[in-house]
């Protein structure tokens, strides 16, 4: 196989590059080269994907059998139609990590690859779209949604949708499982997100690159949702950040209400939490029947671990600033409930 890896230099990209090369494929590299090198024995061509003449240029490079596209999740509908479009002579087939926002459901409602998309065209620029009153639907979503449909416009059965819900594991950048391990190594009382038998389905980033080159090699095309088949409860997963890290924590579980009234944010100050019935409800039967296997949680949080005590260190991101409540309010909050 000669694999095209959009992006690569990071988390995704590197983790879809690396099992790759582990297949013994040829594997070529675009990205601007700001974000982290790409491993060895990669052939790199350096360009911006927003630029006709660079895609000119990396279509000049080609053939190659898929794409795998790790890199537009902050790109308008339009650019990702003319990248594909650029490069539709020269690659067989298209791989293309979307995510569950694209859902007209998502978060309130449990979803199935059959549950109803948004709507946005294939050639939207980056204003299409708006975030709903209470946070969905998203603009973020009609922007992935407009995406897909530039894809499948392009690439007709010929292109792989993946939706992942929440990717973390070794090189995150976002920062919510750093920041849970690092607040379990910190120790003490912890506020926690009641009820906490609530599951969670995240899934390790080595799972869904796999998984994506799997859908590669298959010759099948479709969309996917990628999201863990075997969720665990936040009481487990907070266990496991105190297990590994040897926090001498303790859990002060704190109901919904409480938190809000303290103005937590859901999904940021406290990551991974969120109220919505739907948020963890993502079936992922047709992908595990494609081949999707998803390691134990309880091991993506152990390797992390290990990845930042060995000086691991993200991709510089906005959004990881976002993400853990502050110390100072932390101890405010705690105070208030009488904890010490």
């Amino acid at each position: 196989m000669r694999i095209l890896v959009l992006g690569g230099g990071w988390f995704l990209g590197r983790a879809v590059i690396e099992g790759a090369l582990a297949r013994g494929w040829d594997v070529t590299a675009f990205s601007r080269g700001r974000s982290g090198a790409v491993p060895e024995g990669v052939e790199t061509v350096r360009g911006d994907r927003t630029s006709d003449a660079d895609l000119k240029r990396l279509a000049e490079v080609g053939r190659w059998d898929v794409v795998v596209d790790t890199s537009s999740g902050e790109m308008s509908p339009r650019t990702v139609l003319a990248a594909a479009g650029a490069l539709r002579p020269v690659v067989g087939r298209w791989v293309h990590v979307s995510t569950v926002s694209v859902y007209q459901g998502w978060p309130h409602q449990p979803l199935t690859e059959d549950s109803p998309l948004l709507e946005a065209p294939a050639d939207a620029d980056e204003s299409f779209g708006h975030t709903g009153a209470d946070g969905s639907p998203t603009k973020y979503g009609f922007q992935k949604a407009g995406a897909e449909q530039a894809i499948r416009q392009t690439f007709g059965r010929d292109a792989i949708v993946l939706r992942p819900g929440v990717i973390l594991g070794p090189g995150e950048y976002v920062g919510r499982l750093p920041w849970w391990l690092r607040r379990a190594a910190r120790g003490g009382a912890i506020l926690a997100p009641a009820p906490a038998a609530r599951t969670i389905q995240p899934v390790d980033v080595r799972d869904v690159a796999e998984f994506a080159l799997q859908q590669a090699g298959s010759g099948r095309g479709g969309a996917f949702n990628v999201a863990h088949p075997h969720p665990i409860s936040m009481e487990e997963f907070l266990a496991c950040c105190l297990a590994v890290t040897g926090g001498a924590g303790r859990a002060v579980w704190t109901e919904p209400d409480v938190l809000a009234g303290y103005g937590v944010r859901q999904w940021t100050e406290m990551p991974l939490w969120r109220t919505a019935d739907g948020v963890w409800s993502v079936d992922s039967a047709r992908a595990v029947a494609a081949g999707l296997s998803c390691r134990p949680l309880a091991e993506t949080v152990a390797d992390t671990w290990r990845w930042l005590q060995a000086d691991g260190r993200p991709v510089d991101h906005p959004r990881a600033a976002e993400h853990g409540i502050q110390p100072g309010k932390e101890e405010a909050i705690l105070a208030g409930l009488g904890v010490r």
